[in-house]
């Protein structure tokens, strides 16, 4: 700890962590100089380890005797006590007296919770991993605030009597409704508050409702979602920002190893809901690279019970974010909310001025009907040619070959699976079957991309026609146009179909 101590710029505490009336006071005083000072403080407590950390780890087969015997007489349980006496607040009579008090009724709820019913199926283990209500989900999503707090929240503009909208917009607007009608929901992150977000998807929201509800973090990802893990527990409706897809891999055990894992491990009684926004995949202009284009999602859609929404354009992506702020707050989802960036600013879909990419917001009256349960798709076009299955930025790319495709004489439709986690399963086997050729464009890697799982779940699910697939290249995304030659593209997709229909 020599090093710690002599660290410039950080004051060093010290005390014996057996003995809680020292550790107390130290405590104390490094929480003193850091309100202080307004600087860091590093709180060093020296502690022993009793026992081995596992049954298989036999402390007498790597130390002897005396090491055993002189971290026994630093245990902390010991020294309190003898704390309490020499102070006068209890006598050895009592402390003992209580102790075997909590060790009967620890003893008790063991030989309670011994006799509790086994396990007996893999439907039963599973069971507390996603309770989601469909039906309560879709009653919970609609729900809006009151006209006037409405009015109040958007400043007497309201976003449905607003011109069409980009992504961007769209979500921006429905994270103000949802701030307006769920009093407990918080938006955080790198930037979101003051900044409104590197892509100014959060503008404007700190500034309506409070830097009490929408603020900024430090650049900690770990702290970002274990802030949302209190809040969760807290039954708060966190709704982290993480700036970028590649910056989430550095603290997903957040996700895998608490929140997702919370509800199972405790068969229920506990959750940590939340509604996780990334921003994602690549194919974003002038600021590019491998940490700000980053198109892996395997580590995200290996979670059991995870929910991964994934919406392409603004009108889905209104209402598919009600879903997952309805699902966490129903049923305790943990949901990621995959936004692509390359998209957040796009107006147009075929030609330049055509405002193909944009979509009106929808006003409360009417969110029940265009409200989007987890795990179904969206289909476009009825050709009975080809299917193409995407989603993200493929959808706007797939719907722009088609185009091209269906001049040459081919009838396509065009599947935006819209959830990747669950898979809509129902609608992409309905449009597999309704052609009888499925191309599959997956803007992720080749290898622990998306496609793999779709191909398992059609050929799982007993279909018979043809299949391809057409992805991105198994690497890291380099800077500039070097990104087009690992990237998938428009070209590769009308290729790709050609030849399966061929």
């Amino acid at each position: 700890m020599e090093t710690a101590a002599r660290r410039p710029g950080i004051e060093y505490f010290a005390a014996d962590g057996c003995d809680l009336a020292e550790a107390y006071d130290v405590a104390v005083r490094a929480v003193e100089h850091v309100r202080e000072h307004r600087s860091p403080a590093f709180l060093h407590l020296r502690t022993v380890r009793l026992m081995g950390h596992a049954g298989s780890d036999v402390e007498s087969a790597y130390r002897t005797q005396r090491e055993i015997r002189a971290d026994l007489e630093h245990d902390p349980l010991l020294r309190t006590a003898a704390l309490l006496v020499e102070a006068g607040l209890e006598t050895p009579d009592g402390l003992l007296k209580s102790y075997e008090l909590a060790r009967e009724h620890v003893l008790l709820i063991a030989q309670e919770t011994a006799r509790s019913p086994r396990l007996s199926s893999a439907k039963e283990v599973m069971e507390p991993i996603a309770p989601r209500k469909p039906e309560l989900i879709a009653k919970i999503s609609p729900m809006a605030a009151s006209p006037a707090v409405r009015e109040k929240a958007f400043a007497g503009s309201l976003p449905e009597n607003d011109k069409a909208m980009t992504l961007s917009q769209s979500i921006n607007r429905t994270l103000a409704d949802a701030l307006a009608v769920y009093p407990k929901l918080t938006v955080f992150g790198e930037d979101v508050g003051k900044k409104g977000g590197v892509y100014g998807v959060t503008r404007g929201l700190q500034k309506r409702f409070g830097a009490g509800r929408v603020f900024d973090t430090m650049l900690d990802e770990q702290a970002i979602l274990g802030l949302a893990l209190g809040q969760g527990v807290s039954r708060l409706l966190p709704v982290p920002e993480i700036q970028y897809l590649a910056y989430l891999h550095n603290a997903l055990d957040q996700i895998r190893g608490e929140a997702a894992t919370l509800s199972f491990f405790s068969r229920g009684a506990y959750t940590n809901p939340m509604v996780v926004r990334v921003a994602g995949y690549a194919y974003q202009k002038g600021f590019g690279g491998h940490f700000h284009n980053d198109n892996a999602v395997a580590a995200l859609r290996d979670i059991p019970g995870l929910v991964i929404a994934s919406p392409a354009r603004p009108d889905d992506a209104s209402a598919m974010l009600r879903t997952c702020l309805a699902a966490a707050r129903t049923a305790g989802s943990v949901c990621v909310f995959l936004e692509p960036i390359a998209l957040y600013h796009t107006r147009d879909l075929f030609e330049d001025g055509d405002g193909g990419w944009l979509a009106p917001y929808a006003p409360p009256a009417r969110w029940a009907e265009t409200h989007v349960p987890i795990g179904r798709a969206r289909s476009y076009g009825d050709g009975r040619d080809l299917t193409i299955v995407t989603f993200g930025n493929g959808v706007r790319m797939s719907l722009r070959a088609a185009v091209r495709l269906t001049q040459e004489g081919y009838g396509c439709r065009v599947l935006d699976l819209r959830w990747l986690a669950p898979l809509p399963l129902d609608d992409l086997l309905r449009a597999a079957e309704l052609t009888g050729n499925v191309l599959i464009a997956d803007e992720t890697r080749h290898s622990g991309g998306v496609s793999e799982g779709i191909v398992a779940e059609l050929l799982d699910a007993g279909y018979t026609g043809k299949v391809a697939r057409v992805t991105s290249s198994d690497s890291f995304i380099p800077l500039g146009r070097a990104a087009d030659h690992v990237l998938l593209s428009e070209e590769e997709i009308e290729q790709a179909a050609r030849k399966l229909l061929g």
